[in-house]
């Protein structure tokens, strides 16, 4: 290595210490290449001799570059001085960043402390602006209080103002602020005044109800905006509040009274003159009802077939389209000349209690500020006299009322109205419903009984009687049809009590009916007469009536049995022997007594033959009279069919009864009729409706 009196002393350090490194190195790879041939001991001092070698040539140089290591121990005095100055420097920066750190820490704990004391201040600012201006009365609150007129909206918006004081001074009793003491007068004698000035206002419009021919909707509406003046008395007068709420409720049911004492009034002089009374019933002789008077000159009087008093039109639509039209007016009808049926006024009154009533609740649940059954018993109290002058203008109408159909659809239409004002949420008062409906089932069943016993009381033998349907029966079922038709149209079914009432009705018919086929000699012309007026009825109720009812069904059966025994009756005169013969031989042929059958053998051939020869005839015969015998064809040809069912019946069991053993020496079984030729002949009478 050679050094140079330029170089740095730091750089020639390195690089002896280098070499050195490098020596050493390679005096181990030489070591490792010659392998361990020769003697260790030998390669040992070998190895020695090397390095003192080495160590000697280093040392040489060392001393030879003195001088730059003396240099160089000199600078790096010098340098450790530096570093010595500038860690002191340092040290002062750390010393002067710590005294920074904490006055940064007292700034920041003095700025905290100064929001505090700063958001402390607003809030009591805020606290006591709020304060000194809820207990403040202003100049001009106390003037619109005192001066401005109840029905100007500045003086509802200082009321609101003045209660809102009011509270919160009542809320500050138990503190001690001193100024509320100097307010208190004022807001007290501002309180008078209100209560003085909200009193008279809200009388005022209640004593608007009391004039005749008012819309009183209108003044509520007007109450209904400014519906706080109420208010601010039940909160500042109770007494007062109570008094005005019992003197609405005083007026308005004195004002309900008189509309409904006026208004059914009028409506019953709308009602028909010529709507039924006692004469109509059941069973009084079909006449033609006077309605007119005659005049002096002998001008012919108006006259009604009573038999529409029994039939129900299109009187019905009162329970579905009409049940909800347009109110009577009571002058407008008189003008254009109308008289309705007695539901007809009975429906446009009870609307109009129904209207009424749903209206007034929601106004007194709003105005009055009531609810739940305080609102009810308000609500009971106002309309409770109406109620009772309704029940005793009906009271009279109805017990003058012979007309059943309209009772009945006056109950339906008291049930309706019931349910309607449930549907409104509307207190329904039930006491009038359940007593106004018990009134009209106890004269429903009074004219029912009425009609009963009309019947009942018939003398069949003062009747021009004959085997058509008789008036007295379709009145009956036009009648039932009519009722049923309604049960069916109010969506109520055949309630239990009609249905009872519908019975005994159809029972003193039934009566009837057995008492009018008696006058007829023969058993054939008494049947003829009972399925006519059974098949009357059945028409008429399936005509209008879809529901399946207990009335039909006993009808239907009694129809039924009458028409089995005139089949058995019609079949008689001509197949007696066939019928006499199959009745004598079936049970002998079950107890196999074939001994004894054999004796018929005569009376079989006679009976075949001569069936043979008259069959044809009889049948046609038979078509004929039942044809002839009934007013309704399609029931004609039922029953036609029936006893041509039950003659093949008959038929063929005479042909099996002649097939047996006993009867094989019969010399006529072969001339007996094939049932087959007998159904293609009984073909040509199907019937054609």
């Amino acid at each position: 290595m050679s050094l140079n009196a330029e170089d740095d002393p730091t750089k020639i350090l390195e690089a002896g210490l280098t070499e050195l490194s490098n020596a050493n190195i390679d005096v181990v790879r030489m070591a490792l290449s010659e392998g361990f041939s020769a003697e260790l001991g030998n390669y040992s001092e070998n190895i020695k001799t090397e390095l003192s070698k080495a160590h000697r040539a280093v040392v040489e140089e060392v001393l030879a570059n003195s001088d730059k290591l003396t240099a160089l121990q000199e600078a790096i005095i010098q340098c450790d001085k530096v570093f010595e100055n500038l860690e002191q420097v340092l040290r002062g920066f750390q010393n002067d960043l710590g005294s920074i750190s904490e006055d940064m820490k007292s700034l920041q704990s003095q700025s905290a402390t100064k929001n505090q004391e700063l958001e402390n201040r607003q809030k009591v600012r805020g606290e006591i602006s709020q304060f000194v201006d809820d207990i403040v009365v202003p100049q001009q609150m106390v003037k619109m209080i005192i001066e401005q007129d109840a029905n100007d909206r500045t003086f509802l918006e200082n009321l609101h103002e003045l209660h809102r004081k009011i509270l919160f001074i009542q809320s500050q009793e138990h503190k001690e602020a001193r100024a509320i003491h100097d307010v208190e007068p004022v807001l007290e004698s501002l309180r008078i005044k209100a209560i003085e000035k909200c009193r008279e206002w809200i009388l005022l419009k209640i004593y608007q109800f009391r004039k005749p021919l008012s819309n009183y909707q209108v003044p509520q509406h007007q109450m209904l905006k400014s519906r706080f003046f109420y208010e601010f008395l039940i909160h500042h007068e109770a007494v007062i509040a109570a008094e005005v709420q019992d003197e609405y409720v005083d007026t308005v049911g004195k004002m309900f009274f008189s509309y409904f004492k006026v208004y059914t009034s009028r409506l019953f002089k709308l009602l028909m003159t010529d709507s039924a009374s006692k004469e109509d019933l059941l069973g009084t002789e079909d006449t033609h009802k006077t309605t007119g008077i005659s005049t002096f000159f002998g001008a012919k009087p108006q006259v009604r077939n009573r038999a529409t008093v029994f039939s129900l039109g299109r009187r019905h639509e009162l329970l579905r389209d009409q049940f909800l039209a347009p109110l009577i007016i009571p002058h407008a009808a008189k003008e254009l000349n109308e008289k309705f049926q007695f539901e007809s006024l009975f429906r446009s009154i009870h609307f109009a209690l129904v209207d009424h009533c749903s209206h007034e609740f929601l106004f007194i649940t709003d105005f009055f500020l009531v609810s739940g059954p305080i609102a009810v018993e308000m609500h009971k109290r106002i309309m409770h006299r109406a109620l009772t002058q309704l029940l005793r203008a009906f009271d009279e109408k109805i017990m003058q009322n012979y007309d059943a159909i309209s009772l009945y659809l006056c109950i339906c239409l008291a049930t309706k109205f019931k349910n309607l004002l449930t549907e409104r949420e509307t207190p329904t008062n039930n006491w009038y419903w359940d007593e106004i409906t018990n009134r009209l089932w106890q004269r429903f069943d009074q004219v029912m009984s009425l009609h009963n016993e009309s019947v009942k009381s018939l003398d069949v033998k003062k009747m021009h009687l004959d085997t058509r349907p008789n008036y007295i029966v379709r009145r009956y079922a036009e009648l039932t049809c009519a009722l049923l038709v309604i049960s069916e149209v109010s969506n109520s079914g055949v309630e239990g009590r009609l249905e009872s009432v519908l019975e005994s009705n159809e029972d003193s018919i039934e009566q009837l009916l057995g008492r009018m086929a008696s006058t007829w000699r023969e058993p054939r012309e008494r049947l003829v007469c009972l399925i006519n007026n059974y098949d009357l009825i059945l028409g008429i109720l399936d005509e209008r009536v879809t529901m399946n009812t207990r009335i039909r069904t006993i009808v239907y059966e009694l129809s039924q049995k009458a028409a089995s025994e005139f089949v058995e009756l019609s079949l008689a005169p001509y197949f007696t022997d066939i019928i006499s013969l199959v009745t004598e031989c079936e049970p002998l042929i079950e107890q196999q007594a074939a001994q004894l059958l054999v004796r018929y053998n005569e009376k079989l051939t006679a009976v075949i033959r001569h069936f043979a020869q008259t069959w044809k005839a009889s049948i046609d015969q038979i078509n004929g009279d039942i044809v002839k015998s009934f007013t309704n064809f399609k029931n004609g040809t039922t029953i036609l069919q029936s006893a041509f069912t039950q003659f093949v019946s008959m038929y063929q069991r005479f042909v099996k009864m002649a097939g047996h053993d006993a009867f094989r020496e019969c010399p006529a079984r072969n001339d007996l009729i094939n049932i087959h030729h007998i159904m293609i002949e009984l073909k040509k009478y199907k019937p054609v409706y």
